[in-house]
């Protein structure tokens, strides 16, 4: 048996995704379509390379599946668009099925993030809360799910009661897409820092909460796309209005390299940040009494929100993709859950960079890989980035498809904003292993798998690895375990050996407005357009001839 799960238009009009899973439930491959079609959240595109690739690491055509899984009502958000499931699939998904449709099953989109949670961690009973903008009729739900039992749900809230869209509200007013949500949240901590007091905008009571800005008109509990589309605009409208008042100001008074300047930006952002901190704290609580154990799972867009997970208490577990491309993931294992082991799902389900060759390193430096030479070279300074091994899924990079660099100074920091362009303020995050990380910031259980929460530095960590400490003293780490990403772990490891600090900046390889890499040749092109020192490319390690480096810099 194969399912194909997908988050795809019309209803998952961004961050469109595909996966393969087999009728154990084992998940064969993960894309998201950006990945292969190069646009960052691929709005509007179906998920067909996304599909395809997943359909060749099986080695089976479309006409093989037997199901394909949709993480979104999509009869209730589009009544009356598709005739039938074979007009939808060919919509949605753009493939060639054959004579034969496959068996289309809907899932609700709660449902599936939920389900992409739960399944993909380590705990054999679970309670898990999903909070985003919204899902079909609700923004945020808490269930519980335990092995050998149907997932239930406890209770659900419904989109008048949104904090995605309060905090998308801040982003926007900020400047930003409300796909630049990260930006918004790194920008809050120097509201943090500066120990700058708030106005609450939400009130948790014993087992409920609200929000101080209601919609200026209520939406019905179930609605069409457009009338979501809608109630959106209007109540995110209404949430930057609040934020006008806040601030004085309709909006920034700086450029977005110099929000840190604009106390009212600032302000915002924090704003925006303690109200998801504080709501999400008292959710966690509700979901943990709801399932009565102490393991939790997140997901949905806030789930993203790293300072926020870095808060709760464990033990937590976050899918690598909680966000809108995980309701494909979702989706497919609502129909065959897997088969439960007590390890965490592996991130790394994308595009094995060994499948084809690289192009484009005429005039490039080639040698064969020595991680003595690699290290050496990170030593003296140098940026690089590492290619190896499949894809890591999801928005972080996890030193498969990442750009390392010593951050035993601040100037680190500097260095790689301006290679990737982004704003100076942005931070970083740090990798390590487990052993070492004990001693550089808080601990976390689970969250250091997949970059997915905020740790506070010790003080160590703020001496030796300034480079990857936040403003408000916070870092984002990543613990590598054993050979799940070979290079990076025996720098690490030659690095402790030398008697310097194991510890790495790591952050996404990929240009501004880009996805992160995923061929061979992409991550050829992005170190030829970035004033990077080194690309490590599977086994094999390029530098830039003095001719190239200068082209790059020009």
């Amino acid at each position: 048996m194969w399912i194909l799960g997908i988050n795809a238009p019309p209803t998952g009009w961004h961050d469109s995704a595909a996966c393969l899973v087999d009728g154990d439930g084992t998940v064969v491959a993960f894309c998201e379509e950006e990945r292969r079609n190069r646009h960052r959240h691929s709005l509007y595109r179906k998920p067909a390379r996304a599909a395809r690739f997943c359909l060749d690491q099986a080695g089976i055509t479309a006409a093989d599946l037997d199901v394909v899984a949709v993480g979104w009502d999509t009869r209730q958000l589009y009544p009356d668009r598709f005739a039938d499931d074979a007009e939808f699939l060919a919509y949605a998904v753009g493939l060639d099925f054959g004579e034969r449709t496959p068996e289309v099953v809907r899932v609700s989109h709660h449902a599936a993030h939920a389900a992409s949670a739960f399944y993909a961690s380590p705990f054999p009973k679970a309670g898990v809360l999903v909070v985003d903008g919204h899902g079909e009729n609700e923004s945020t739900s808490i269930w519980t799910f335990e092995d050998g039992a149907p997932p239930r749900l406890e209770r659900d809230w419904p989109r008048t009661a949104s904090l995605g869209y309060a905090y998308d509200a801040a982003s926007t007013w900020l400047g930003f897409s409300f796909l630049n949500a990260g930006k918004t949240m790194g920008l809050a901590a120097y509201g943090r820092a500066r120990g700058l007091a708030t106005q609450p905008l939400a009130e948790t009571v014993t087992d409920d909460f609200r929000l101080a800005v209601p919609p200026r008109a209520e939406s019905r509990t179930t609605a069409t796309a457009e009338e979501i589309k809608r109630h959106y605009e209007t109540t995110v409208a209404a949430w930057r209005e609040r934020y006008s008042a806040i601030a004085g100001a309709e909006g920034p008074s700086a450029p977005e390299g110099r929000l840190t300047e604009d106390p009212n930006a600032v302000l915002v952002a924090y704003t925006a940040q303690r109200i998801v901190e504080e709501t999400v704290t008292h959710l966690a609580a509700l979901t943990r009494k709801s399932a009565g154990v102490d393991a939790l799972c997140l997901a949905g867009g806030v789930a993203l929100n790293c300072s926020t997970n870095g808060t709760l208490p464990g033990p937590l577990y976050v899918p690598p993709v909680p966000h809108d491309a995980g309701a494909a993931l979702g989706a497919a294992w609502t129909v065959r859950p897997p088969r439960r082991h007590p390890e965490a799902l592996t991130p790394y389900l994308g595009t094995d960079l060994a499948e084809s060759p690289p192009t484009g390193t005429d005039g490039l430096v080639r040698t064969e890989l020595d991680i003595d030479r690699l290290t050496a070279l990170l030593l003296d300074g140098q940026v690089g980035a590492v290619a190896q091994g499949r894809a890591e899924v999801g928005p972080r990079a996890l030193c498969h498809r990442s750009i390392i660099a010593i951050p035993d100074t601040a100037a680190v920091n500097t260095r790689v904003n301006t290679i990737k362009d982004r704003e100076q303020w942005r931070p970083f995050a740090g990798v390590t292993r487990p052993g070492y990380g004990a001693r550089l910031w808080e601990q976390q259980e689970h969250l250091s798998r997949y970059m997915l929460g905020a740790a506070r530095a010790t003080e160590l960590g703020r001496r030796v690895a300034p480079g990857v400490v936040h403003v408000d003293g916070t870092t984002r780490p990543q613990v590598l375990h054993g050979d799940e990403a070979p290079a990076v772990g025996a720098v690490l490891d030659a690095l402790e050996r030398q008697g310097v600090p194991p510890v790495l900046l790591n952050t996404s390889f990929n240009g501004k407005g880009e996805p992160i890499v995923d061929t061979a040749r992409d991550a050829v092109a992005a170190f030829r357009a970035m004033d990077l020192d080194f690309l490590v490319l599977g086994d094999e390690l390029y530098r830039k001839s003095p001719n190239d480096r200068k082209r790059a810099a020009s």
